[in-house]
């Protein structure tokens, strides 16, 4: 019995000793990322077979929260990889330090040029709101606010798509933009910390819209087989997000850091964006894109702030709106 028990607290300690020689590679994102629906479980299972680590997902609330968060946890952070922020956010990424340069290039399919030596992009998209196809489309955003269609929006201060659709309307309408958000105080419903949340409710008919994405109808179409939904073209234009992921420079595994971002780029984790995170990928995949992408709305221009002037905007818009819905 006693040379059994010396056998198995020494298979124990090897295993323990295999388990610690397995590099850990912790990546920050935002919820839906990393919920089953996501795309967070098909890449780590990709990325896994490629690194002989362990990569662990933190997810902390919308992209937004995410920087928050690293910016609270400073070097002491336990990030090797923060996924989830957005061009809206990069100029306020890069002042906090925190992040270290990486030399991971690609054959980017962006409507912009990308040029950036830290910031990996690996998705991006236009938003707008969704709503079912029998709900009559307002022209812009003057007529959503004079119209009596609710809509549910997401929090600026925690969500990417929230700050997007302040920068949306700052790029539309610059000087005006206060007028139209006290326009669109009374068509809100409600204000929720996150994407997940909002469009939740918006299906569970809380509202006639819910900001989103011009590619989220494809969900429906291609998991659901349900073509009810749509999204509205506004003729100002829609706001255009790209996704991006970039190495924390206290990481003690930079490498391994630089090996996900690579991988990030390459087909096998891009051909699994589409229909996961619901967005166009960064670099298209060899397959192309799925074909429920083929119909859906095309904006009549894509708006886009620099990295520089969405910082410099994103405190007087956030003001603003808090402004007007308050009233």
């Amino acid at each position: 019995m006693k040379n059994y028990l010396y056998h198995v607290a020494g298979l124990c300690l090897v295993a323990t000793g295999a388990m610690a020689d397995t590099p850990v590679l912790n990546v920050y994102t935002y919820d839906g990322f990393d919920s089953d629906w996501g795309p967070g479980p098909q890449i780590e299972a990709a990325f896994e077979e490629t690194c002989a680590c362990d990569l662990q997902w933190v997810a902390a609330g919308d992209g937004a929260a995410v920087l928050s968060r690293l910016r609270l946890e400073g070097d002491n952070t336990d990030a090797d990889v923060v996924l989830g922020l957005d061009t809206n956010l990069v100029a306020a990424a890069r002042e906090t330090g925190l992040f270290a340069a990486t030399d991971v290039s690609a054959e980017y399919d962006l409507p912009v040029a990308w040029e950036d030596d830290t910031f990996v992009p690996f998705d991006w998209g236009y938003f707008a709101f969704v709503a079912n196809k029998d709900v009559e489309a307002p022209a812009d955003f003057r007529e959503l606010a004079d119209s009596d269609l609710k809509i549910i929006i997401e929090d600026p201060r925690s969500s990417t798509p929230g700050l997007g659709l302040l920068m949306w309307v700052k790029a539309a309408y610059g000087d005006e933009a206060a007028d139209i958000w006290a326009d669109l105080a009374d068509n809100i419903v409600t204000v929720t910390p996150g994407w997940s949340e909002a469009y939740g409710l918006f299906l569970d008919g809380e509202s006639d819209a819910v900001l989103s994405y011009t590619t989220s109808p494809a969900y429906h179409v291609i998991a659901e087989e349900d073509d009810s939904k749509t999204s509205w073209s506004f003729a100002e234009g829609n706001y255009m997000q790209v996704e991006v992921a970039a190495k924390v420079a206290s990481t003690d595994t930079p490498e391994l850091a630089d090996q996900f971002l690579a991988f990030l780029v390459t087909d096998a984790a891009q051909s699994i964006i589409p229909t996961t995170n619901w967005m166009f990928p960064a670099v298209t995949p060899e397959t192309g894109l799925p074909e429920g992408f083929g119909d859906l709305t095309q904006p009549t221009e894509a708006l886009l702030l620099s990295a520089e002037d969405a910082a410099a905007a994103a405190a007087p818009a956030i003001e603003e709106w808090r402004d007007a819905l308050a009233q």
